[in-house]
Parts: structure tokens; C-alpha cells; sequence
């Protein structure tokens, strides 16, 4: 796959032993967990047009990835790489694989806990594109709180705490929920809906902004938005549009010392750094309706 929001495959090498083989990728100094981490340690926030530019790029990237039928399966922000250009690139595809329509049945334990979508978690004997889509929305509520959403200590927490925010499902919001394995063998308390809303406040996200993360975060995988649908949600197209990624680093630190980013570094009206045609483009999805990174990282996010 060759996709400028995904990290280019250069090579594989081979040592001198038989099991001796390397990936040689594109270097990409900086990892989006990385990133939040320290953001976070100097009480900088992602503007709106940061999130904006990060999310168009991320949801464009996927896109590509549907139409060109493979899901990423394990999406959360140490796989997502930032160029000093503010170019994103997607990834870490030791968890993809090709996919067929329809569905059929997949690896069951994939995904990283925090961003594992509930379908997954309650051991549905069939998934596709849309567990992809819940850990986008699980990156976007990340990118303004710059902390995790759901960042539970073991399956069953996991879901719990899903429900905590999002309301316990049931065969109305989420038709077969009470078919589902894990649902037909444990009782879950019932929570109510509406818990997301104080999970992120209105400052942080408009009420347009807060409607493509429910889509995003919808239970039932079949009316889950896809890349494509939320690429043309109305959130993209309000104030402050997308700042352009060469612009991205610059003011992101520029806030943080205090500094007047200025208008010239975000298009404004129609204009857009951006392809809307590409975002209007048929997938297959549709069918289904600044840190450094380091080698040898650890991760904090849920890993199982």
C-alpha cells in the first residue's frame, strides 16, 4: 500500500542467519503518545484545529486502508507517527489482515484493551471495519483530554467502564446485544446514557464535534460511522478549520509559549488544505452502512 498517511515500506533485509529479517521502514521522529505525554507533563492542549488536522489525516488514512479491504486492528496513538512536517503517518500492521464482504469470522483477541470496540470485548463471532472505527473514536476523545477514554484494567473492566460513560446497551440501541457471549453470561449493571458529555467538556468540543463522537462511539458496529461518513461530518467544515500540517508543529508550541499563532496558519471559507473530493469517495467500508519516539518503548495503553 503506498499512501502518504501511511508509513512507507522501504525494504525487507535479511542477515546472516536464516530468522534474521528486518522491515526497513521510513524514520518518523515523533509518536502521538509520545507527544500527548509531554504535552500533558507542560499543560499544553491540542487546539481545535490540531485535532482537526490529526483526525482528517487519521480518518483519511483508514479510509484507503477500508477501500483497499484490510483493517488495522490494533489503532491507538503510540501506532499513529507525526513528521516534523505534520504529515501523520499510520503505523505498526503486525495486527492487519485482508478482509472479505461478507464478514467473516477473525483472530478474537485483537486490538489493545483501551481501544478494543465492545463487539470485540463481548466475543462476537464476527467483526470488520468498525472495531477501527470505535478506537478512532476512543483517539479522538484522547486528543483533547490527553487522557485515555476507557482505560481499563482487564476485559470485563474494560466493558464496565464503557458502560459506565456510554450507558449499559441492550437489544433496542444495539439489536443481538443479548446474543452475544459474554452478554447472554454476565449480568451487567445498568448505567444510563449521556455520561460522555461529562466526560469532555463543551469547551473542549463543540456540539457538532461531539456528534461525530458518538457516531464513532455508536454500540452497534452496523450504524458505527465509517471513515468516509465522518470525513464529511459538518464538525470539519466549522471554525477553526484544520490547521495545515506544515503548520501544525509550529503553532501547536506557539500556544504554549503564548504567542499569536495568526490567521495565515489555517485556511478558512471552502478552502481547505485538504481533498474534499477524496473524502466523498465509494469504499468498501460503505457497504457495511513534540516527543520523540523511541525504540523499545514500552506501552501504558491496555496492552494485553
Amino acid at each position: 500500500m503506498e499512501h502518504i498517511n501511511i508509513v512507507t515500506g522501504h525494504e525487507i533485509a535479511v542477515g546472516s542467519r536464516s530468522d534474521e529479517v528486518f522491515l526497513v521502514l521510513e524514520y518518523v521522529p515523533n509518536e502521538m503518545n509520545s507527544l500527548m505525554h509531554t504535552m500533558r507533563n507542560n499543560r499544553v492542549a491540542f487546539g481545535p484545529e490540531h485535532v482537526k488536522c490529526i483526525m482528517v489525516q487519521l480518518l483519511t488514512a483508514i479510509q484507503y486502508l477500508h477501500h483497499s479491504r484490510v483493517f488495522h486492528r490494533d489503532l491507538k496513538p503510540s501506532n499513529i507517527l507525526i513528521t516534523e512536517d505534520g504529515i501523520l503517518k499510520m503505523a505498526d500492521f503486525g495486527m492487519a489482515r485482508d478482509f472479505d464482504i461478507p464478514y467473516q469470522q477473525y483472530t478474537p483477541v485483537v486490538v489493545t484493551r483501551w481501544y478494543r470496540a465492545p463487539e470485540l470485548l463481548l466475543q462476537s463471532k464476527t467483526y470488520g471495519t468498525p472495531i477501527d472505527m470505535w478506537s478512532v473514536g476512543c483517539i479522538f476523545a484522547e486528543l483533547m483530554n490527553l487522557q485515555p477514554l476507557f482505560p481499563g484494567t482487564s476485559e470485563i473492566n474494560q466493558l464496565k467502564i464503557i458502560f459506565e460513560v456510554l450507558g449499559t446497551p441492550s437489544d433496542t440501541v444495539w439489536p443481538g446485544y443479548s446474543k452475544l457471549t459474554l452478554a447472554s453470561n454476565i449480568i451487567f449493571d445498568e448505567y444510563p446514557s449521556g455520561g460522555l458529555r461529562k466526560k469532555i467538556d463543551q469547551d473542549l468540543l463543540t456540539d457538532n464535534g461531539f456528534s461525530l463522537l458518538l457516531e464513532l462511539l455508536t454500540y452497534d458496529p452496523t450504524m458505527r460511522a465509517t471513515a468516509t461518513e465522518a470525513l464529511l461530518h459538518p464538525y470539519f467544515d466549522e471554525q477553526p478549520l484544520a490547521v495545515e500540517p506544515a503548520m501544525f508543529m509550529t503553532s501547536l508550541w506557539s500556544e504554549y509559549s503564548g504567542s499569536d499563532t495568526g490567521n495565515d496558519q489555517q485556511y478558512s471559507g471552502s478552502d481547505t488544505w485538504y481533498d474534499e473530493e477524496d473524502s466523498r469517495t465509494d469504499t468498501v467500508e460503505d457497504l457495511t452502512s513534540a516527543s520523540r519516539s523511541s525504540v523499545g518503548t514500552s506501552d501504558d495503553d491496555g496492552a494485553t
